[in-house]
Parts: structure tokens; sequence; C-alpha cells
């Protein structure tokens, strides 16, 4: 009977996989902080790749959050419509412009409480606006990759990404998280992958309890 391998700590994981992983900036095109804060909300149960196919139209059409506030609803659904969910993300991107004019003055919020308060904002979300726009780490981005990433590595237990961020949060020193939210979701990408993760070609082969190889 083949031996369990103990969990591995967050930082064990940031410490073997960081050498191998550049700083990572956003694939999401923007050119400004209102449109990066659109990207984030339509990359939901969506690629950034379609996003970035979707936004340039989208935001030649409503250029700024007045133009998103005044849209009606259709028009926003008809230019979102290839990112999935387009109905909540259309009502949600229409109260959200309408927030950031009425409660904001049209500019992005920096804290956290205020960035989640925003119609379609969640943790995730507000995560990436701080640190990419206002360079400030008050969590860490926790998505698809990065869930399954400290999930097999036993990095972390929770079942949902915000008990996950909670959980690494307590475990990592407040300077490493936003460099292990950039390792995990690369390492997601290109060895962890989803239906056939490429253990043979991983740092973590020998150590991780989740390893085929």
């Amino acid at each position: 009977m083949a031996k369990t391998r103990a969990p591995l700590s967050a930082i064990t994981v940031l410490r073997k996989l960081e050498p191998g992983y550049p700083p990572l900036a956003t694939p999401l095109n923007y050119n400004n902080p209102w449109e990066l804060l659109v990207a984030v909300i339509l990359s939901a149960q969506c690629t950034d790749a379609r996003v970035n196919l979707v936004t340039p139209e989208l935001f030649a059409k409503l250029p700024g959050a007045a133009a998103m506030a005044k849209a009606p609803i259709l028009t926003i659904e008809k230019l979102i419509h290839s990112t999935g969910f387009y109905k909540s993300k259309a009502k949600n991107l229409k109260a959200c412009a309408q927030a950031v004019l009425n409660n904001h003055s049209g500019s992005i919020p920096e804290s956290m409480r205020e960035l989640i308060a925003l119609p379609g904002v969640g943790r995730k979300t507000a995560n990436v606006v701080q640190q990419v726009i206002h360079g400030r780490v008050e969590g860490i981005v926790v998505d698809t990759h990065i869930f399954r990433v400290s999930w097999r590595t036993g990095a972390a237990t929770k079942s949902t990404p915000q008990q996950v961020e909670r959980e690494l949060m307590e475990t990592l020193p407040k300077s490493k998280w936003q460099r292990y939210g950039e390792v995990a979701i690369q390492h997601g990408r290109v060895v962890c992958h989803a239906r056939k993760p490429d253990c043979v070609n991983c740092p973590l082969m020998k150590t991780c309890p989740s390893s085929i190889a």
C-alpha cells in the first residue's frame, strides 16, 4: 500500500514553485481602472481570452462608467453575450457603474469594504482591482487555478474560494499573499491542470499528496 503523503504548507508550496514563475501581469486588456473592473467582472466563468475579444467593442460603444450607467440593459447584454451569464453580468455592470458614479464620484474605490459593496464585485474581483490598480493587498486572489493548486497540495482544505482565501491568509505572511496568488495561478495554468495534471514535470512531484507520478 502506498504511503500517504502529508499535506504541504502554503509557504512550502510557494518556496518550491516560486523560482519557476515570474511576476504576473493581468492578461486582461484595459486602459483605465474602470475598464479593468469591468473586465474582471466579465471574467467570471469566462476565459480572459474571450473577455479580451469582447471588451474592445464594449468600451468603444460604452466608454466609461457614465455611458454604462445610462445604457439600456439589452444593449449591454448584446455586447457581452458571449462571456456567459450575460443577463446577470449586464445587470451588475449597469448597477456597478451607477454606484461608482453616485457613491465614489466616478473613481474606483480602494478599500476592500468599498469594493465588495459594488454590484457584481466579490472578493476575487476586489483583490485583483486592489492589487493591480491601487497596489494594495488586503487578501489573496483565489480563482479556479489557485483553488485547485491549494487544495491538491494540501495548502488549503476548505470547500469555497472565500474559505480557502481565509485559510491561506492565516498561514502565509501578508508579504507573500500577492506572490502566492501569482505563482499558484501560473502553476495551475501550465502544470496542475484540472483534468490531467502534469505531475512528472512538477517541482512538487515527490512531496505533493495528490501527485499521480
